[in-house]
């Protein structure tokens, strides 16, 4: 785990976020002011967006534009910097870490990916590229990025992990094994399934790490769109299930489909405890494991004669 800051824990807002059928730049550019505004009032030092939510942007140029994936690919993706730019701005004004809601950007080489940034109040921008590509993102185009990032800031060590990006184990551990405090995981999943496999996925990353795990999500139907047209969801705070923190591994979850910001604390010193003197030692035990240098053995007994 990264060096504690100096205090030892942060206050965390995850959106449940609803799609909205805009007609303007401007138009995005008011709603996301409240939402930062809102999310700040809660007292929240990190205010984390879900996938995809840069995507609601592609109502602005049309129907036309909208109903089509490729097209909204693109123009969106061209948007980029407009949007990061507000959300800077943002950032700045309400006084608070943002890691803004995902989104389409095209490479140096033409390729698009799945990108999300994390900004300070000063500033600074950090961009994790989404690693691991469901089957539809591999049919609309969406290349996976080719190197997981960890950010150091004032309040903790962060780990950006995209929604199907959690379902992977040694995603998680390489982040964790290099400091990592937190896994931030926005999310966009169209069914209840989708939801609980991400969920599933961020219980288990901080059990296996005795780190905590920060889901946002997508909520309501985007009818406009083919890429966001269904979201079920709900946002989430999760550690440990451990009875010094909790009993659940759940700090805080939103109702499901219910727009608005789910809020909890997150005590870093309780995190580190847990490394040294917890019930389990999860994070120590990992490399005791089979498999974790060495390829299992398996004997396979044949019990099927009749």
């Amino acid at each position: 785990m990264a060096d504690t800051p100096l205090n030892a824990g942060f206050k965390v807002a995850a959106a449940q976020y609803p799609f909205d059928e805009l007609s303007s730049f401007a138009e995005w550019e008011d709603k996301m002011r409240r939402w930062v505004r809102d999310g700040a009032a809660t007292g929240a030092d990190l205010l984390l967006f879900p996938e995809y939510a840069a995507l609601e942007l592609a109502a602005t140029f049309g129907t036309s534009v909208a109903s089509d994936l490729k097209y909204s690919l693109h123009k969106v993706a061209e948007g980029a910097g407009a949007r990061t730019e507000i959300q800077v701005a943002l950032a700045a004004e309400f006084g608070v870490h943002l890691v803004t809601g995902s989104g389409p950007v095209q490479t140096n080489d033409g390729r698009y990916v799945n990108a999300a940034q994390l900004i300070t109040p000063q500033g600074l921008i950090g961009e994790q590229q989404k690693l691991m590509m469901t089957p539809f993102e591999r049919d609309w185009g969406i290349s996976p990025g080719d190197q997981l990032k960890v950010f150091k800031t004032p309040l903790a060590t962060f780990a950006i992990v995209i929604c199907y990006d959690v379902e992977f184990p040694l995603i998680a551990r390489a982040a964790a094994t290099q400091g990592a405090d937190c896994l931030l995981v926005p999310s966009c999943t169209d069914r209840i399934s989708g939801y609980n496999r991400v969920k599933t996925g961020a219980l288990a990353r901080a059990l296996e790490n005795s780190i905590a795990a920060v889901q946002s999500a997508t909520v309501g139907d985007a009818l406009w769109s083919p890429a966001i047209d269904h979201n079920a969801g709900a946002a989430g705070i999760y550690v440990p299930a451990e009875h010094t923190i909790s009993e659940t591994g759940i700090i805080a979850k939103g109702n499901l489909n219910e727009p608005g910001w789910v809020v909890a604390d997150i005590d870093l010193d309780q995190l580190k405890r847990l490394r040294d003197s917890g019930e389990m030692r999860n994070f120590e035990d990992w490399s005791l494991q089979p498999g974790a240098k060495d390829p299992v053995q398996v004997e396979i007994i044949d019990l099927s004669a009749t």
